[in-house]
């Protein structure tokens, strides 16, 4: 075979190639207007569609957010009001209204820390503390004073 006589077969090939991919393509060119007014709308409403759902979604995540942030106010003002209450059965107490007993509550648990002048003002501070509305649990981490 000469190069020629291989180049002809070559080049008939390649230009049926090209042919066959020309045909298949779809081009913009090839729809009618309507067809392409058709295909925009129904791109618009798709994506229209998504941006729906996605702010649904953000939506919906804020307001699990706030709801979590209501939640946790009022857990912390809860807790503050039980934190006063506490404070104040103790200082009306004889024994104890004399001594610092720190108070901390945290979700209806409350700690108290400081000194108590006998054991039995010690179990007192306890009870008094968990007759309070809201009270959970007491940690009483009170310590007797040795001087008395």
């Amino acid at each position: 075979m000469t190069p020629t006589t291989t180049r002809i077969p070559l080049l008939a090939t390649l230009a049926v190639a090209a042919a066959l991919t020309a045909c298949s393509r779809n081009n913009d060119e090839d729809l009618t207007a309507g067809q392409r007014l058709d295909g925009a709308v129904a791109d618009a409403k798709r994506e229209a569609n998504e941006t729906k759902r996605d702010a649904q979604q953000a939506m919906n995540d804020a307001e699990m957010k706030s709801s979590r942030a209501a939640d946790r106010t009022a857990e912390v003002t809860t807790d503050m009001a039980i934190t006063a209450k506490v404070n104040a059965a103790l200082a009306v107490d004889d024994k104890l209204k004399a001594t610092q007993i720190n108070v901390d509550t945290r979700e209806g648990q409350v700690t108290l820390t400081g000194q108590a002048p006998d054991p039995q003002s010690r179990e007192r501070a306890a009870t008094l503390a968990s007759a309070v509305d809201g009270v959970k649990q007491v940690n009483n981490q009170l310590v007797v004073s040795r001087n008395s």
